[in-house]
């Protein structure tokens, strides 16, 4: 049987917040790990990945996952699967939307990892994103700022579409 973690940093707000209502939703179990404690043979023993990756300032990852970016560079990620989540604002940040989703999204596939959890970026506005695949989004962009109302809905909505997604 496939093991999936949900992988966030606790100290965040919105994405702590998203990943109680993933985790909700999933049903089924989930281990939650800190990414800000994450090493290289503890993200390797899972096959499911579920990620909260907010985007910082003008299209950056936060610090946790920077600096983790060079060990997942070095990982073999052939057979794992990932689905992606962050917050943005594409009011405030239209330019760089939800660009972490898509930094990460790069370094998974660069590795061999397969992604899930696409969603189609209609109802958002924004000029530019570094996750958008075609017309798709590489993973659930959440607007806490501008969509809140939206967010509860969208999750819910993206973890039956994830949980399909998985192995």
């Amino acid at each position: 049987m496939s093991k999936t973690a949900i992988l966030y940093s606790f100290n965040t707000q919105k994405t702590s917040r998203a990943a109680k209502m993933i985790i909700e939703n999933y049903g089924k179990d989930l281990e939650e790990v800190n990414v800000e404690e994450i090493t290289a043979d503890k993200f390797l023993s899972f096959d499911n990945y579920i990620m909260g990756v907010p985007t910082w300032w003008d299209g950056e990852l936060p610090n946790y996952w920077d600096e983790f970016i060079p060990d997942l560079e070095e990982l073999k990620l052939k057979g794992k699967t990932f689905a992606l989540y962050g917050a943005g604002d594409q009011k405030g940040y239209p330019e760089n939307f939800v660009d972490a989703i898509g930094i990460l999204g790069s370094v998974l596939e660069n590795g061999g990892g397969k992604l899930v959890g696409f969603t189609k970026n209609e109802g958002y506005e924004f000029e530019s994103s570094k996750a958008l695949r075609g017309d798709d989004f590489c993973g659930l962009p959440l607007d806490f700022e501008n969509q809140a109302r939206a967010v509860k809905g969208k999750i819910k909505s993206w973890v039956e579409q994830v949980k399909k997604e998985f192995k």
